[in-house]
């Protein structure tokens, strides 16, 4: 298995450490009657702060998994895994799990830098795939 490989399997577990770091304090202020029903209305009462940034932390690293996947398929369906596609594979998940504590905790400017970081390391491994 390729690096890239490994870090998008670790890319996968972390995401549903993530759905767990979530979900548990959800249920728990949501209550089980709701979370385990269909959700045809919203919540009687809103998730926490804390809470709510994890979800939403959650769901960005869904869509950044999208792309990140896409990256490591090209880099190694093309056989094109290198140091640089690599590091910038690390990269990715280094970012991806700074981003969990910097979104929780809102740390301001440095949750969108962390953000970046990880966007931007995917941009490296497709570019890099290309030329």
């Amino acid at each position: 298995m390729t690096p890239e490989l490994t870090v998008l399997a670790l890319a996968g577990l972390l995401q549903a450490a993530q759905f767990l770091l979530f979900a548990t304090p959800a249920n728990i202020e949501l209550g089980t009657g709701y979370t385990s029903g269909p959700r045809d209305t919203p919540p009687k009462r809103a998730l926490s702060k804390t809470t709510a940034r994890l979800q939403r932390a959650m769901n960005n690293h869904f869509e950044g998994l999208i792309l990140f996947t896409l990256a490591v398929v090209v880099v190694t369906l093309g056989q094109q895994s290198t140091a640089l596609t690599q590091y910038a594979a690390y990269t990715y998940l280094a970012a991806r799990l700074l981003y969990v504590p910097a979104y929780a905790y809102g740390w301001r400017p440095w949750r969108s830098a962390i953000w970046a970081a990880g966007f931007f390391a995917t941009l490296t491994m497709i570019v890099a795939a290309l030329i």
